[in-house]
């Protein structure tokens, strides 16, 4: 079955839901004032982007994000948004110069964050957005297809070459052979070291010089398994040195374990916390004081790379949309992918040697090349099952009228542990609009990830360490993932046309402790759809089995799921609508104030259906796909 294309998916009409009872003021930016006067020129509200819009009952200055959040719902809906008239010249000076901001400060949007703005009686509202699907034009205006090798493009957005120059300066550098013998080298020793251990649990003594002797520990253990490793190295390294005559060693092996586990999202997962915690405290001037050398580098990206050398022209050629793209085998015959295969070699070929120099050669072009493929690979996985559940759910699926009583997505507060009461319309549109947001947000990840290890590293940006219910967490504010996050959650906004429930962020608190929680949180969705998706995927190969006569071995199989559930279309709607109405209802929290339509409390819901999969109806139908679980391999399957 064809899938729609994400554009037809959020510009197709979508139910009038009218306004949401509980979505007041209260649900998004608060209307304090900052404590400081924003310097002349940019938005009062988050004070570093410039200002954009002008409101004339406010009387102040907005930037395009912060306009939106504050004017979204309650009495300033009403208000009347201006255009600013921006100075060329200022604006081109503003961009040039390195972004300065006061990580310790969380923008207004995140301020009550534990008042309990997640509300269980969201009652089949939707605060309007205004800006309709017209807003798609800003929403993606150009995306690659893994499956194709094309760009896509809509609306006045811009080019590939400048879509792929922005999104390259959050590409992390694809590993290189001897970086990963001290990638290896680095696992080894977190994986001994017992740093959180004795930092955060431990409360007795002076803490500073704990956190700097386990520091040296594990710079020791490094320095052991280097030298073992190779001698030579490891004695040019060591010999009479101190550990601050080792500092870009050091800041070499961490900038390695982070910028791996952003391009792997699946690896290092006891290992990637411990050691960035260690680099946090690292950043502390007392500690860093008794250590005398620094820890941290910036993370090698593509842009990086190629700034450096000079080269960046070379993703403006029309022939990396070819050397980058991933090559999927599903439903192509083998001449048709090895005609695929070839084409991007030679492309790869071809840009390594036309642009090749002294100084940029070509193997550091080509390693350049493949980290973009990776990053396609890495969207596939996790951003296009959102896509596919976006299509299911508007193929499959009414918007206004369920086609039956067991289709139907209305879900009622206290009924199947549900924390939310909806009817089936403005069910379509809630888990349609999360849909979306997930897959924006997947769609930016890597630049989520770069602004987070900005905010957990930064030397002013401390944290308190607290029981949030769930432990010992470090709290720390996060302003830059704060500020992009409600980007891309504004941007979702006027592309759906309207919102249902809640439109908090939590971040820095309780719920979502610090920028790793949060990174942590998104990189779930692709292992709960891609299972789900897989199983879909089982079902229709088992339909154009059928249909064809093809399908001998699988008979016995198509028989149960017919006397079972009726027959195989029945089957995958059973799956969705179950998916779609107890995934999203608000469930999975231990108390209520955590729980409901908040941007984060989707999630919970979502993971709480995969802890009941075993209590499905439908679960053999998992069984038969080779499901063996959420939380195995990357995939959940054998």
């Amino acid at each position: 079955m064809e899938m729609p294309s994400l554009s037809e998916i959020l510009l197709s009409d979508a139910p009038d839901l009218g306004e949401n009872a509980f979505g007041g003021a209260e649900d998004g930016p608060q209307d304090d004032a900052p404590e400081d006067d924003a310097p002349e020129g940019f938005c009062v509200e988050c004070r570093d982007q410039r200002a954009q819009e002008y409101c004339e009952q406010c009387q102040e200055d907005f930037c395009e994000v912060c306009a939106g959040m504050i004017h979204r719902t309650g009495r300033r809906k009403q208000h009347v948004l201006k255009k600013v008239a921006v100075d060329a010249a200022a604006a081109a000076a503003n961009g040039g110069e390195k972004e300065e901001e006061e990580p310790g400060s969380e923008p207004a949007a995140e301020s009550g964050a534990e008042a309990g703005d997640d509300r269980a009686e969201d009652e089949d509202g939707a605060s309007g957005d205004g800006g309709g699907a017209a807003g798609m034009s800003g929403a993606l205006s150009v995306s690659f297809s893994a499956h194709s090798g094309k760009v896509e493009t809509s609306g006045d957005g811009p080019s590939f070459a400048q879509w792929i120059t922005e999104r390259a300066k959050y590409i992390p550098l694809r590993l290189t052979l001897k970086e990963r013998k001290y990638l290896r080298l680095l696992e080894a020793a977190l994986s001994v070291s017992e740093y959180t251990d004795k930092v955060d649990v431990l409360m007795y003594g002076n803490k500073p010089k704990r956190m700097v002797a386990q520091i040296k520990e594990l710079c020791a253990i490094l320095s052991g398994l280097v030298l073992a490793s190779d001698y030579k190295a490891g004695q040019a390294l060591f010999a009479d040195r101190q550990f601050e005559d080792n500092e870009e060693f050091y800041q070499k092996l961490f900038e390695i374990g982070r910028r791996h586990k952003i391009m792997n999202p699946d690896k290092m997962r006891n290992e990637y916390g411990k050691l960035m915690y260690l680099l946090q405290d690292a950043q502390l001037d007392e500690v860093k004081g008794m250590l005398g050398f620094s820890t941290v580098a910036p993370i090698k990206t593509v842009h990086t790379v190629l700034e450096s050398l000079g080269a960046t022209y070379i993703l403006e050629d029309e022939m990396v949309v070819v050397a980058t793209r991933e090559i999927v085998a599903h439903g192509k015959t083998r001449s048709q992918v090895q005609l695929e295969c070839k084409q991007k070699e030679r492309a790869v070929e071809y840009l390594c040697k036309t642009y090749a120099t002294a100084d940029c050669p070509g193997e550091v072009i080509r390693q350049c090349l493949y980290s973009i493929g990776d990053n396609h690979a890495y969207l596939r996985f996790n951003r296009d099952p959102c896509d596919r559940m976006l299509g299911y759910l508007t193929t499959l699926f009414a918007p206004q009228r369920a086609e039956s009583d067991a289709l139907s997505l209305a879900i009622l507060y206290g009924r199947n542990g549900a924390r939310l009461s909806h009817s089936h319309a403005s069910q379509f549109h809630y888990v349609r609009q999360t849909l979306t947001l997930w897959r924006e947000i997947l769609h930016d990840m890597f630049m989520l990830w770069y602004q987070a290890d900005a905010d957990l590293l930064s030397a002013k940006n401390t944290y308190r360490l607290k029981d949030t219910g769930q432990g010992l967490n470090r709290v720390q504010a996060c302003p830059r993932v704060s500020r992009a996050a409600h980007g891309i959650l504004h941007r979702t906004q006027k592309a759906v046309g309207q919102w249902v429930g809640s439109a908090m962020i939590h971040l820095g608190d309780r719920n979502v402790p610090n920028a790793l929680m949060f990174i942590d949180k998104y990189n779930q969705v692709g292992g709960i759809l891609n299972p789900i998706v897989r199983v879909l995927e089982f079902l229709e190969a088992l339909e154009a089995a059928r249909r064809t006569g093809r399908g001998d071995d699988d008979r016995a199989v198509v028989r149960f799921i017919e006397s079972t559930y009726g027959g195989i279309v029945e089957a995958k709607k059973l799956i969705l609508a179950d998916f779609f109405r107890s995934a999203f209802d608000g469930s999975g929290a231990d108390n209520f104030f955590d729980a409901g339509s908040c941007i984060d409390g989707r999630l919970t819901s979502a993971w709480n259906w995969c802890s009941t999969i075993e209590k499905k109806p439908f679960f053999n139908v998992f069984l038969l796909a080779g499901f063996v679980g959420f939380n195995g391999n990357p995939e959940g399957f054998n």
